[in-house]
């Protein structure tokens, strides 16, 4: 049997951090760049993309401004805007809906309160906060708003004024332009924020526990709950992969195996089974090959179970050959059976023993002759061993 890694007495970041400098040190790290999963052709799909959709908003805005009684054909919040949605086409922050209803709302609260409060810090605290609040309620949360809110307020300039043109008619042209580029570059946009609706494999979460999670989290998240879903998904199998895709069935198949030959008297086989605890018997023929598989279930099921005797005085009666009907293995046993082999990666089993109905897997070698087996009591124990935290885990 694999023997299961005894769990460690404590947790190896717990005590890392259990001192004061450890703590600081563990702070000051998250100043530091974070990993990106990003490569450089993304980084100049981004950058070029913001960059192009800057340059045909402000050419088209220009083009369309030079009849236009206003002097500003251009709003600055527009850059970062462009960031988003050219480089993260994804976001939540990013979409048709949060650019359009945020941006307008944001201009409009900072109007209101310039126009209301006289003194204008008063005036900039009241906008951008007030802009945010109604952002969050309205579902249109978009960060580059509130520098339109704060341009009002600084500025004084005429907010009205400015609400059809430039700032509607930039951000109409800048997200026309983005739906072509992300389009035309492989980025769906608008980015769905919903999954799809797929069915959870055993094991894996559903949306309930997602919503769980994000509830408890209770934090803006810049990323698509279809997204958060996808990546948790394939985080989940890629863990699976990593932990199980190189373990093979010769490091986890029970050894040495008990086996009986087909002409063996199904007393023997019986106190075999009961001496060495086990519930089933590979049948080998003269090269060890496996010719079939004699389990518990086996026993019980030729037991005679249409007699009013109880179930032990019936398995008696089987295995002391008081019944006539059944005198070896050979005469019960199952003859088609499910097989693996040494360097079959473990991973393979768990469908076979999840929904295949099976429980004990004789292994065979690359000569196809019986070296081990593997039960659902091996798998479970692997399986437990890989899930565990690494922090309760230790070399054996």
């Amino acid at each position: 049997m694999t023997a299961v890694p005894p769990p460690s007495p404590s947790d190896p970041d717990a005590t890392a951090l259990s001192s004061s400098p450890s703590r600081a040190l563990y702070w000051l790290r998250n100043f530091l760049p974070p990993p990106v999963g990003t490569d450089w052709r993304e980084g100049l799909r981004m950058s070029f993309g913001i960059g192009l959709g800057l340059l045909i908003t402000a050419l088209i805005s220009r083009w369309w401004g030079g009849a236009h009684a206003h002097a500003d054909w251009m709003m600055a919040s527009m850059g970062a805007s462009a960031v988003l949605v050219f480089g993260m086409p994804a976001s939540p922050l990013a979409q048709p809906w949060p650019v359009l209803a945020g941006s307008l709302t944001c201009l409009l609260t900072g109007t209101l309160c310039e126009a209301l409060i006289p003194d204008t810090a008063l005036a900039l605290a009241a906008a951008t906060g007030l802009s945010v609040a109604i952002m969050v309620a309205l579902r249109c949360f978009h960060p580059p708003g509130v520098g339109l809110a704060s341009f009002v307020v600084l500025e004084h300039a005429p907010g009205m004024e400015l609400v059809l043109f430039p700032a509607l008619f930039n951000i109409v042209v800048l997200l026309a332009s983005a739906v072509a580029y992300n389009l035309l570059t492989g980025r769906a946009y608008p980015h769905p924020q919903r999954s799809h609706g797929r069915l959870p494999q055993s094991g894996q979460f559903i949306d309930a526990d997602l919503d769980a999670a994000l509830t408890h989290y209770n934090q803006v998240l810049d990323i698509s709950r279809a997204d958060l879903e996808g990546l948790l998904h394939m985080a989940g199998r890629a863990a699976f992969q990593r932990t199980l895709g190189d373990l093979h069935c010769a490091a986890v198949m029970s050894k040495p195996v008990f086996a009986v030959e087909p002409k063996v008297t199904l007393k023997d086989a019986w106190a075999l089974m009961r001496s060495e605890q086990v519930k089933a018997l590979p049948v080998i023929g003269p090269e060890h090959q496996v010719i079939g598989i004699v389990t518990h279930a086996d026993f019980v099921r030729n037991a005679k179970l249409d007699t009013h005797e109880g179930l032990g005085q019936r398995l008696k009666n089987l295995v002391t050959g008081k019944g006539k009907t059944a005198q070896s293995v050979a005469d019960i046993m199952s003859e088609t059976v499910q097989t693996a082999h040494t360097g079959q990666p473990v991973i393979e089993l768990v469908p076979l023993f999840s929904s295949g109905g099976h429980h004990h897997l004789p292994v065979l070698d690359a000569q196809n002759k019986l070296v081990g087996i593997i039960t659902q009591t091996d798998l479970i124990r692997v399986l437990a061993a890989t899930v565990a935290p690494s922090s309760t885990r230790s070399e054996s």
